[in-house]
C-alpha cells in the first residue's frame, strides 16, 4: 500500500517502525544528517518525525543500501515514509490551517487557483484596456502601463507577495516551535554559521559524498546542479525585478526597458538558467525509480516546477514579442501567472525551503551542543 494511502495513524506508527529498525541497525550510517540525529534513539514523537523527515534530503541512498526493503519481512521504506511524513508536516503547519488540505491534491488546487486568477486578470485587462491600447504594437516607455497600470501592477503584485511571505513565515514559526531543540542559546547560536552552510550549498543532496540515486542505483550530483542553476536563475530575476525599480523610481523611466538594459540583460539570463534548472529537475523527476517515492510529493514537487516554469516562459514570451501586437495579452498572461504564483505559494513545494532550513538549524545546534558538553566533560 501506498504511503499516500494510509490515515495519519497509520502513517505515525508506520514511521516509528521504520525508524526504530534503523536505529538498531544503522548500516546507512554516513549518507545523510538524518542517521547521526536517531542514533542511539528508540523511541520517537510527532515533532521527533516532523524533524526528521524534513531533515531528510531524498537522496535515496537509504533504499539502495538497506538490505530490508520489500521484499523483506521488514518492508523498509525509509525515502516514501519520510516524504509522506514531511509532506503531512506541512498541511499541520500552514496558516491559516484550512489551506493545509491543499497539500492532498496539490495538482488540481494549484491548477484551479491559478487558472482563475489569470481568467481574472485576463478579462479585467480586456474590459478596462481600449482594443487600440491592448492589440496595439507598443514598445515605447511606458507601453506596459497603458495594459495595466503601475498602481495596480504593483498593488497585485505586492499584495499576493505579502501573503505568500506572511503565510510561509508563520508556518515555519509554528514548524520551529514544535521541533525546536533543547539546547542552550550559544550552541544555537554557534549553529548558525554551520546550518547556513549546509543550507546553502546543498550539501546533503551528495548523498554522502558520491552524490543522489536520482536514477536507480547510479549516484550523480544532478538534482543538486539543477537546483543550484533553477535558485541563481530566480537570483537573476529577482536582481532583474530590483533594478527596474530603480530604473523606475530613481531615474523615472518606465518599462519596457532597452534590450541592452541592466534589468533586461538580468532577466534574460535569469529566466533563462530558470528554465535549464526546471527542465533538468523535471527530467530527473521522470527518470528517477519510483518505489521509494511518496507518489503526492511526487505531484507536489512536478506542479511547483510547472507553475514556475510557465511563469519563467511567460516572462520571456513578454520580451520575445513586446514589439507586436501580442505584447497586450502575454503581459496581461503573465501578470496574472504571477499573481497566482505568489497566491499558491504557502500551499506550495516551496514550503520546503524554509521547513529544511528550520531542520538543518536543529541539527546543527545538537551537534554544537554535543560538542560542547564533550569538551566539557573531557575538561
Amino acid at each position: 500500500m501506498s504511503t499516500a494511502d494510509v490515515s495519519t495513524d497509520e502513517l505515525t506508527a508506520e514511521a516509528e517502525r521504520v525508524l526504530r529498525l534503523c536505529t538498531a541497525c544503522m548500516y546507512c550510517d554516513g549518507l545523510c544528517p538524518v542517521f547521526p540525529a536517531i542514533d542511539d534513539k528508540h523511541k520517537f514523537d510527532l515533532s521527533d518525525l516532523n524533524y526528521l523527515s524534513n531533515l531528510c534530503h531524498n537522496c535515496r541512498g537509504c533504499w539502495y543500501a538497506c538490505q530490508y526493503t520489500p521484499p523483506h519481512p521488514f518492508a523498509i521504506n525509509l525515502p516514501a515514509t519520510l516524504a509522506a511524513v514531511r509532506r503531512r508536516s506541512y498541511a499541520d503547519h500552514l496558516w491559516p490551517p484550512v489551506l493545509g488540505r491543499a497539500f492532498g491534491s496539490p495538482v488540481a488546487g494549484i491548477a484551479a487557483i491559478v487558472g482563475v486568477i489569470v481568467l481574472a486578470t485576463l478579462v479585467v485587462v480586456l474590459v478596462a484596456r481600449p482594443p487600440a491600447a491592448l492589440f496595439g504594437a507598443d514598445d515605447s516607455e511606458g507601453a506596459f502601463y497603458r495594459v495595466l497600470p503601475w498602481s495596480i501592477m504593483a498593488g497585485a503584485a505586492g499584495a499576493s507577495l505579502l501573503w505568500a511571505v506572511a503565510c510561509i513565515g508563520l508556518a515555519t514559526l509554528r514548524f520551529w516551535r514544535t521541533i525546536a531543540p533543547d539546547v542552550p542559546t550559544g550552541s544555537l547560536l554557534r549553529a548558525l554559521g554551520p546550518a547556513m552552510r549546509d543550507i546553502v550549498t546543498l550539501r546533503h543532496l551528495g548523498g554522502g559524498g558520491p552524490g543522489c540515486n536520482d536514477i536507480g542505483e547510479r549516484t550523480s550530483h544532478r538534482r543538486r546542479l539543477f537546483h543550484h542553476v533553477m535558485v541563481a536563475g530566480f537570483a537573476g530575476t529577482l536582481l532583474s525585478t530590483v533594478s527596474a525599480a530603480m530604473y523606475h523610481h530613481a531615474l523615472g523611466v518606465a518599462a519596457p526597458y532597452p534590450l541592452g538594459s541592466l534589468p533586461v540583460l538580468l532577466g534574460l539570463v535569469g529566466g533563462v538558467a530558470m528554465l535549464a534548472g526546471i527542465a533538468g529537475l523535471l527530467w530527473v523527476e521522470h527518470c528517477a525509480d519510483t518505489e521509494p517515492s511518496d507518489r503526492t510529493e511526487v505531484a507536489l514537487n512536478v506542479a511547483f516546477l510547472v507553475l514556475l516554469g510557465l511563469v519563467t516562459l511567460s516572462g520571456l514570451a513578454v520580451l520575445a514579442f513586446r514589439e507586436t501586437p501580442a505584447m497586450g495579452l502575454l503581459l496581461a498572461g503573465h501578470l496574472g501567472l504571477v499573481f497566482g504564483f505568489f497566491v499558491v505559494l504557502p500551499f506550495s513545494k516551496a514550503v520546503h525551503a524554509p521547513f529544511r532550513a528550520a531542520a538543518l538549524l536543529r541539527a546543527a545546534a545538537e551537534k554544537a551542543a554535543a560538542g560542547a558538553r564533550h569538551k566539557r566533560d573531557r575538561g
